[in-house]
């Protein structure tokens, strides 16, 4: 089996097709990629796309869109729901097969050290590449944004790992790192209130008390009218995506507020589809491999 990996970066746009598609394009062009999905949201401002490569060419491709991402992307400019601190946001890597964790953190350093050098835009290492305790959350390497990033870089424990101590003055700032698979997930609210959304994320949240390897907050989405708990699960295994959709939808009805819908942001494991299925069906002795698909 051949040593693969998965790529997630997201990047600080999602109304601008034609860039969109710049980005892309230079994932494309790399040999050994193949790009999965490409999930854009105009009311969080943000891409997410996902390729899976060997290694280095992997490394190769996240270099090529981050770069043409810091020439098309001005953070100046931007504005979305989404928390970010720079036009390519984060890039963290996944092992697949035949790829260690302990690789993938090689990966994240190599990638940080060439983007700092060769782009002269600042980089934190963040999860299993974390080089400070500190920094192992994304939110907390996130504290402030691109806006307050900009004046906190210069003291000394937001220093980036790579690069200049300073943002870049178009591309801001870049997250790269490893870690095991995380899942996006969006929970749609009947309400425009986004109050309640917070507050029903505050439930949830690891950090507030709610359930571990949970990360969530409220946001508006404003062509919608409409408040959304967005959530990263960083282990699925740990805690599944059925307990956290039945805690907000009943947290939502103590505000009288109903779920309208979900959606989930880029790639999800088969596994956790199939758990949520067991859960939801009440499902007896049943086993993955029934599912058709893995027995093609």
């Amino acid at each position: 089996m051949a040593k693969l990996v998965e790529c997630v970066p997201n990047f600080s746009e999602g109304r601008r097709p034609e860039v969109i598609a710049a980005i892309v394009n230079e994932v494309k062009s790399v040999t050994g990629v193949s790009l999965f999905n490409v999930n854009s949201d105009g009311s969080h401002n943000r891409t997410v796309v996902t390729f899976v490569g060997e290694p280095q060419a992997a490394k190769l491709a996240a270099f090529k869109a981050c770069a043409k991402a810091a020439e098309l992307i001005d953070m100046e400019q931007h504005q979305g729901e989404h928390p970010r601190v720079g036009a390519t946001d984060v890039i963290p890597f996944i092992p697949v097969s035949e790829v260690t964790m302990e690789e993938c953190v090689q990966l994240a350093n190599e990638l940080g050290r060439e983007i700092g050098e060769k782009l002269n835009i600042p980089v934190y290492l963040y999860e299993a590449a974390a080089k400070q305790a500190a920094r192992v959350k994304l939110p907390d390497v996130r504290k402030g944004e691109y806006e307050g990033l900009k004046t906190a870089i210069a003291t000394p424990e937001r220093r980036p790992d790579y690069g200049p101590a300073r943002m870049h003055p178009a591309a801001g700032a870049t997250v790269v790192g490893a870690r095991q698979f995380l899942i996006a997930y969006n929970i749609n609210l009947s309400t425009s209130d986004v109050n309640i959304a917070k507050k029903i994320a505050a439930a949830i949240r690891e950090a507030k008390g709610g359930y571990k390897f949970c990360r969530a907050m409220g946001v508006m989405i404003e062509e919608r009218n409409m408040a959304q708990v967005t959530i990263n699960m960083v282990d699925y295994t740990g805690t599944p995506l059925h307990r956290v959709f039945e805690t907000v939808k009943s947290e939502a009805a103590r505000y009288g507020v109903n779920v309208i819908g979900s959606e989930i942001v880029g790639m999800v494991p088969l596994q956790a589809l199939i758990d949520t299925a067991d859960f939801y069906l009440r499902l007896e002795g049943f086993e993955r491999k029934q599912v058709l698909e893995e027995n093609l």
